[in-house]
């Protein structure tokens, strides 16, 4: 009989993933144009430098650290460049590792909701790395959202732009995640347009959670947009650059993209600020309305209720206490002082 495992034991080691499993498409492109077949990375890498021309993009969906390690292997990544695409959550940067570009970037999706005050989300984020050499391109993406084959498939229509080599890519890469922020921030405008306008409607109440929630989703792509312009100052301008002064041009045209969208997101946080002072003050004159009604009907109601204490008091000797008109002479007293406060309260809007 097979003995039955200790419970000092050491755990199984889990069995590595292939990295092919995280490979979403391997492709070579040589003089702009993506050569017939299927390759493996480490094969197609092999291909391009046999031949001494052209270059290997591959890309990659949420690696593990085994199945990076591997690719690194392969493409002589640096480990700290694996330790960043396997746990991500990385802020917007460039870095320089020999003769490798590593680009981080943020992506963001707008969530479809039917009003923005019954909502929780509105801005999901998601991360795309890119790791450029002179003969290859990896790209590596975390989130669903943040899909790359519609910019591989637009590029595989434009050889010219191909043929410029694995920067061709990189600006494509980046010219697409900067056109997502500006789709975004297109589909946010009305939100904050919904809100105003709940905010300066008369007679209408607002919570001021669902401010600050969209004041949040804000602040979060500011989060995943703004730290992107250093790195395209970099790409652009910085000394010693080693991306062709062709495609320099394109990366100002993303520049000038993202410039447009900072400032968006600028307005968008300085529109929600004051929305949120606004809001606070609307709910703040609305108590002290909700005050003044209190303090008004407690007024009338303690006329009645004086006189009645005063008339419940156990005295023998009480003015108009055994007047035969007594009891209505003292209603008709109540009565008008009751309806005088009414008509003065109701002068001066307190009811």
């Amino acid at each position: 009989m097979p003995s039955l495992p200790s419970r000092r034991d050491p755990a199984p080691r889990p069995i590595p993933v292939p990295a092919e499993r995280a490979v979403v498409d391997c492709a070579i492109y040589v003089d702009g144009r993506r050569l017939p077949g299927r390759y493996t990375y480490s094969a197609a890498l092999a291909e391009v430098r046999h031949r001494g021309e052209g270059f290997v993009w591959l890309g990659l969906h949420e690696p593990d650290e085994h199945q990076m390690t591997s690719v690194a292997r392969t493409f002589g990544l640096h480990e700290l460049m694996v330790e960043d695409a396997v746990h991500a959550h990385q802020r917007p940067k460039l870095e320089r590792y020999d003769d490798v570009i590593f680009l981080v970037l943020r992506t963001v999706n707008y969530v479809e909701h039917e009003s923005v005050t019954t909502t929780s989300e509105i801005v999901e984020t998601g991360e795309i790395m890119i790791f450029t050499g002179s003969d290859f391109v990896v790209s590596v993406r975390h989130g669903d959202h943040s899909g790359l084959s519609e910019v591989r498939h637009r590029l595989e229509q434009s050889p010219d732009r191909l043929a410029l080599g694995p920067a061709s890519v990189l600006h494509a890469v980046a010219d697409h995640v900067v056109d997502s922020y500006l789709a975004v921030t297109t589909l946010i405008e009305p939100d904050v347009d919904d809100l105003e306008e709940l905010v300066f409607t008369p007679s209408t109440r607002i919570a001021v959670e669902q401010i600050y929630l969209l004041k949040r989703e804000i602040v979060e792509l500011r989060r995943a947009v703004v730290p992107l312009a250093a790195p395209l100052h970099q790409l652009t301008r910085a000394p010693g650059n080693p991306i062709p002064k062709d495609v320099r041009r394109y990366f100002r045209d993303v520049a000038d993209h993202h410039t447009t969208v900072a400032e968006r997101i600028a307005t968008f946080d300085e529109t929600l600020s004051t929305l949120l002072d606004a809001a606070i003050a609307k709910v703040t004159v609305q108590q002290n309305t909700d005050m003044r009604r209190i303090s008004a009907w407690v007024a009338i109601a303690a006329v009645p209720t004086m006189i009645a204490g005063i008339y419940g008091m156990n005295f023998d000797e009480m003015p108009e206490l055994h007047w035969e008109y007594g009891y209505y002479s003292v209603i008709g007293v109540i009565v008008a002082i009751t309806v005088g406060l009414f008509l003065t309260f109701r002068h001066n809007k307190w009811l």
